[in-house]
């Protein structure tokens, strides 16, 4: 588990580690880099996980369960908001079933944390999930980067748990037709880093717009861009850092 810097969290835990590329916002992922640079360092956790591509890492489809990391959430006394897998998709198909259960347990018996769990697998996530316990503590979220991929949020709906959101990060295009209802909590975000592509202004309009109506929670967390820092987080002149209601500090 590690501190990490994403607006929305407070930490990173990774039980499993390596993914595939499965649609465009996975294109930049940071994840790909961060683990070619974790491999290079001689870490065992990372090897082969990664592949060169011309200039660029990219996932070589190998996943790798971490179980002795299980455990290393209940050393955390303090309550923490923690990203579940920002190295992996807990809901990835090489992840097994009874793989997920033993996350789920070590989530369950530390109820002082509150954990995030993204994927791009939400029809996964809802098949596996229904034979789990609802966990007060545990949020699930779907990627949808652009119009493309609208129906994972279908998905999650048919998900049961106690806060369902959405990530439209790396926001890649319009997604005026989204249904937020049933939705608690959207994250809204351009991409950064090399190769970036660019996020219009409407587009995050359009989700702001959807989420008034919906009354689903609003987080904007970045434009974006080679050098996200200078772009910075705010829109329409003002940060927005709303959480879900019921969510702890």
């Amino acid at each position: 588990m590690a501190e990490t810097t994403i607006e929305w969290t407070d930490a990173s835990w990774n039980p499993v580690a390596g993914c595939t590329v499965i649609s465009p916002g996975c294109t930049n992922c940071y994840a790909m880099r961060m683990a070619a640079r974790l491999d290079a360092m001689g870490m065992n956790k990372y090897r082969g996980l990664t592949r060169k591509s011309g200039k660029r890492a990219v996932w070589t489809g190998k996943v790798g369960l971490d179980r002795k990391s299980l455990g290393i959430p209940a050393s955390w006394k303090k309550p923490r908001r923690i990203f579940v897998n920002s190295m992996s998709d807990l809901f990835h198909e090489a992840v097994p079933a009874e793989f997920v259960a033993a996350v789920w347990g070590a989530m369950q018996v530390t109820p002082q944390h509150t954990y995030q769990i993204l994927t791009k697998r939400p029809d996964r996530m809802a098949e596996i999930a229904a034979s789990l316990p609802v966990l007060a503590n545990v949020w699930l979220g779907a990627s949808v980067e652009n119009a493309d991929y609208l129906a994972r949020i279908d998905d999650l709906r048919k998900v049961n748990a106690a806060v369902r959101f959405i990530s439209f990060e790396p926001l890649l295009g319009s997604v005026a037709g989204a249904d937020l209802t049933g939705i608690h909590w959207v994250i809204v975000g351009g991409e950064s880093g090399p190769h970036s592509r660019p996020m219009a202004e409407e587009w995050v309009g359009e989700i702001e717009a959807a989420c008034r109506r919906a009354r689903t929670a609003f987080f904007f967390k970045q434009w974006g861009g080679v050098h996200k820092k200078s772009t910075g987080r705010q829109y329409r002149g003002r940060t927005f850092d709303e959480m879900p209601r019921g969510a702890p500090l």
